[in-house]
C-alpha cells in the first residue's frame, strides 16, 4: 500500500484520517525522514487528537525497530517538541515529529517535522523527498527487512520543568501587577501549560474549554474564525477581565482580545511585540511578512529597530531569522518567532510579553493598539476562490502598475496613502488579500471593494 501524497503540504503532513492519513503512512514518513536526514535520535510528541496516541505509537515502535533511539514526550503542543529538538542538542537529539492537525476538524492528523536545532523541513528543504521515499513500497519493505546493529531506546521527555522555565526566563515577570486574564485553550493542548505557568505569575486565570479533548466538544480550536471569537470576547466582558488569549489546538498560534472583549487583529500584536522585544535587545533587527507593513515598520524604527521584510511562512521566516539573527519576527497570522526559542514560533511567549508591556507602560491593551489601528486601519485577511489565481494576480498586477510594486511574496503595491498586498494560498486556489491605509477608513472600504470586484469578476 503506497501512502498517498495529497496530506504532505508545502510545510507539513496533514490530511483525513484514514482516508488520507493513518498510523502505517505516519511511521513511512518518520522513516523516510530519519534516513534522508540520517536522524538517530529523535523527539516525538502528540497533540489531544484521539487517533494521536495510536499514531505516537506506530511511529515510535517503527523508529525503535531500525534502530533510533526516541525521546517521548507524550501530549504537548508544537512549541514543546520544538523546544525538546533545540535544547536537546547536546543530548544527542536530532531530529523530532510532532502529531497534530493543528486547528483542522477533529477527523485530521498530521505531522510537523524538525531537523536537529529545530530547523523545519519544509518543501524546500527535503520534505518533497521523504514523500517520494514513503510512498515507494521497494524501499520500505527493503527497509523493514533490515536487521539494525540495535534497537533503539525510548527515553520519557514528559517532565516540562526546564521548558517552563524557559519560557520565563526569555520573559522578564519580575515585578509585575497581577492581572485577571480569560484564557481559553479551546480544549486544545495550551491549558496544562497554563496551569504549570499559573504559579509563577501573579495573574488570576479564568479558564474556559481548558481540558485537551479531541472530540472538541466546544468546536474546531481556531480563534481565527470569526465565529469562534465570541466567546472568548463574552467571557472577558463578564469577568471584567484585562485581557484573553485563545489558542488554536497545538497552539503554535495565540490571538488576544482587550478588556472590552474586542478581538485585535495579529497585525498589531507584531507591532507590540517588537517592540517589547527591542526594549529587551535595544537596535536588533526584526523581521515581519509582507502583507501589512506600514505600521509595524513605524514602530520599529521608533524603537531603534532594524525592520526587515520576508516571505510569508514559517520555513522562510526561521532561515531568514537565523541568517540576519534577528531577535523577533512577526506575521499577522499569529506566528510570532522568537531568537530565544530557537528561532522557533511560540504560542506561550507572545501573551506574556504583552503582558510585561501592559505593565512596564502602565496601559491597558485597548491603549496600546487603539493609535495603531486608527493610524493603520486594515481590511483583515480576505479569501477570494478563482479559478486561475496566476491570471487575476497577473491582471490586478496590470490594473495597478503605476503603484510601487514589491514581490517578496505575491505581490504587493504601494501608494501614498493605501497599499495592499494579494498572494496564492499554497494549497488551494484561493486568493489571500490584504489591504491598508494611512488613517483613511473611507479609503480603505473603498479600495477593498475595488480589488474584491476585479479579483472576483
Amino acid at each position: 500500500m503506497k501512502p498517498s501524497l495529497r496530506c504532505f503540504t508545502a510545510y507539513d503532513v496533514r490530511g483525513k484520517v484514514p482516508d488520507d492519513f493513518d498510523s502505517e503512512i505516519a511511521t513511512r514518513i518518520a522513516l523516510a525522514f530519519a534516513h534522508h536526514c540520517q536522524v538517530r535520535k529523535m523527539v516525538v510528541g502528540r497533540d489531544m487528537r484521539l487517533t494521536s496516541p495510536e499514531i505516537a505509537e506506530a511511529i515510535i515502535t517503527g523508529l525503535l525497530a531500525q534502530g533510533i533511539d526516541v525521546v517521548d514526550i507524550g501530549l504537548c503542543g508544537t512549541e514543546e517538541v520544538y523546544y525538546a529538538v533545540f535544547s536537546g542538542v547536546s543530548a544527542g537529539v536530532e531530529g523530532g515529529i510532532m502529531i497534530t492537525a493543528s486547528h483542522n476538524p477533529a477527523a485530521y492528523n498530521g505531522m510537523k517535522i524538525v531537523q536537529r536545532d529545530a530547523r523545519p523541513v519544509s518543501g524546500d528543504s527535503g520534505l518533497h523527498e521523504i514523500a517520494a521515499m514513503a510512498a515507494d513500497d521497494r524501499w520500505y519493505q527493503s527497509l523493514c527487512a533490515q536487521k539494525p546493529v540495535k534497537v533503539g531506546l525510548c527515553t520519557s521527555g514528559t517532565d516540562k520543568t526546564a521548558y517552563i522555565g524557559h519560557l520565563l526566563a526569555t520573559v522578564d515577570c519580575k515585578g509585575m501587577r497581577p492581572l485577571r486574564l480569560v484564557v481559553n485553550s479551546g480544549n486544545g493542548c495550551a491549558g496544562p501549560i497554563i496551569d504549570l505557568l499559573a504559579p509563577h505569575l501573579p495573574f488570576e486565570f479564568i479558564r474556559m474549554h481548558h481540558e485537551p479533548d479531541g472530540r472538541f466538544p466546544n468546536g474546531v480550536p481556531n480563534p481565527l474564525l470569526p465565529e469562534k471569537r465570541e466567546a472568548t470576547a463574552r467571557a472577558v466582558r463578564e469577568h471584567q477581565a484585562d485581557l484573553g488569549i485563545a489558542w488554536d489546538g497545538d497552539f503554535d498560534r495565540c490571538f488576544l482580545y482587550d478588556e472590552n472583549g474586542r478581538f485585535i487583529e495579529g497585525y498589531y500584536i507584531v507591532g507590540l511585540l517588537a517592540v517589547a522585544m527591542l526594549q529587551l535587545h535595544p537596535g536588533a533587527t526584526i523581521l515581519h511578512d509582507p502583507r501589512l507593513t506600514w505600521s509595524t515598520r513605524e514602530l520599529v524604527e521608533a524603537a531603534g529597530g532594524r525592520p526587515v521584510m520576508t516571505r510569508t511562512g514559517h520555513a522562510f521566516i526561521k532561515e531568514r531569522m537565523r541568517a540576519l539573527d534577528a531577535v523577533y519576527g512577526g506575521e499577522m497570522s499569529a506566528h510570532h518567532y522568537f531568537r530565544a526559542f530557537g528561532y522557533c514560533d511560540s504560542g506561550m511567549l507572545p501573551w506574556l510579553l504583552v503582558c510585561t508591556l501592559m505593565h512596564r507602560s502602565g496601559k491597558k491593551l485597548s491603549e496600546l493598539c487603539d493609535e495603531r489601528m486608527a493610524a493603520y486601519p486594515v481590511s483583515g485577511e480576505i479569501n477570494s476562490k478563482v479559478g486561475d489565481p496566476d491570471a487575476v494576480i497577473a491582471r490586478i498586477e496590470q490594473r495597478y502598475a503605476d503603484g510601487v510594486k514589491d514581490t517578496t511574496d505575491g505581490i504587493s503595491i504601494e501608494y501614498p496613502d493605501w497599499r495592499f498586498n494579494l498572494r496564492s494560498s499554497n494549497t488551494e486556489p484561493v486568493l489571500r488579500l490584504n489591504v491598508e491605509t494611512r488613517g483613511d477608513a473611507e479609503l480603505l472600504q473603498r479600495k477593498t471593494n475595488e480589488l474584491l470586484q476585479l479579483i472576483r469578476s
